[in-house]
């Protein structure tokens, strides 16, 4: 397991910024890559800040580049449920966010405050009542802390996996679930073209902007395509509630880079070639597999890097990411990776022209020099 990785310490108020409730997007555009494309391009460059569509990425591709993509499969991990304490039925909900073994997950439960270790969360439909009518699903409060609770269930294994995507829901942001309920259409929208390896709690969001015509003009320009894992938590939407970057505790995820896929990046790199990481989750796999000298390693098990402004990157040589909440671990990843005043700027402009932000929202593409 990678430990917390990062930059050097600051202060998290230098990564507040005021964004209107209407920037926030509920729906991807329609095509997918109709989405808008604000480059960043190093300061002193021509035309530092260019808007275009993400359909326009071929154009910012040479012969050579790798676009790295993250194939996380999003499961429906919100759970609805009810504890019985005699009489009294009290709701539950529950949101998994790592999976621990074949029967124990951790996840944020609401409200917690009424939850017990040794007591048993019986999970239904989101209106199971007091009766709590479907009973096949239940799990034990293992361990408690702070909204998080580590839940041994009933069912294990494929058996688990089977009653989850019967009884859960597809985990919306907060951000867009404060404002609409999850609907059928969240569950083709909320997942990448890409989406293979089961097990995320939360989209690898740039990655959702692809079609297959997108990905055919990314090939037609010389670019390839290769695919990495990184099953993002519910962690990535938890605020930042420390004043200083030292004291925040990142939640770890489980990734993975297999031997071949490793060896063609560190070839296409040795041949001039530039690593496009689609995401900030391929980044911090991508980062998390580095050694000193920018070899990419194969890696598999747990990773809770966290990348703050200070931190040399090793494996990346552009982003294309979607724009990211004020205090922010993701919204720190990209001001270390552009540097601080760029993204303040970018992201000025992108609030003044009307950009749409978060999950379903447009993005950024950020090139180094």
């Amino acid at each position: 397991m990678t430990a917390g990785t990062k930059g050097g310490n600051v202060r998290v108020e230098l990564f507040d910024f005021e964004l209107p409730e209407e920037r926030i997007a509920l729906r991807p555009a329609e095509p997918r890559e109709s989405a808008r494309l604000l480059v960043v391009a190093p300061d002193g460059t021509r035309d530092a800040q260019v808007d275009a569509h993400v359909g326009d990425l071929p154009k910012f591709l040479r012969p050579g580049d790798v676009l790295v993509v993250n194939d996380a499969k999003v499961i429906p991990a919100q759970l609805f449920g009810a504890r019985r304490r005699g009489e009294t039925v009290a709701r539950i909900d529950a949101t998994l966010h790592k999976r621990e073994d074949d029967s124990h997950w951790r996840a944020f439960a609401r409200p917690a405050k009424k939850l017990r270790i040794g007591e048993t969360i019986r999970f239904g439909g989101p209106n199971e009542g007091a009766a709590c009518q479907a009973g096949a699903l239940s799990a034990i409060v293992v361990e408690k802390n702070e909204g998080e609770c580590l839940l041994a269930f009933n069912l294990s294994g494929p058996f688990l996996d089977e009653a989850i995507l019967a009884h859960g829901h597809m985990p919306l942001p907060p951000y867009i679930a404060a404002r609409r309920k999850e609907d059928a259409r969240d569950a083709r929208d909320y997942q990448t073209l890409f989406a293979e390896k089961s097990g995320a709690v939360a989209a690898p969001t740039a990655g959702l902007h692809f079609t297959p015509d997108l990905v055919a003009a990314a090939l037609g320009a010389g670019a390839s395509i290769e695919k990495v894992t990184l099953l993002v938590g519910a962690g990535t939407f938890l605020p930042v509630k420390a004043e200083d970057t030292a004291n925040h505790v990142m939640h770890s995820e489980w990734g993975e880079i297999d031997a071949a896929t490793a060896a063609r990046l560190n070839a296409a790199r040795a041949a001039g070639g530039r690593v496009f990481a689609v995401g900030t989750t391929s980044l911090r796999i991508l980062e998390s597999a580095a050694d000193a000298a920018g070899q990419i390693k194969p890696f598999a098990g747990d990773t809770a890097i966290f990348i703050t402004p200070g931190y040399r990157f090793r494996a990346v040589d552009a982003l294309m990411t979607n724009f990211h909440l004020p205090r922010s671990t993701l919204f720190m990843l990209v001001c270390a990776f552009a540097g601080l005043e760029r993204m303040q700027s970018a992201y000025a402009h992108a609030i003044a022209t009307d950009y749409r932000f978060y999950s379903y929202g447009d993005a950024c593409l950020l090139l180094q020099a």
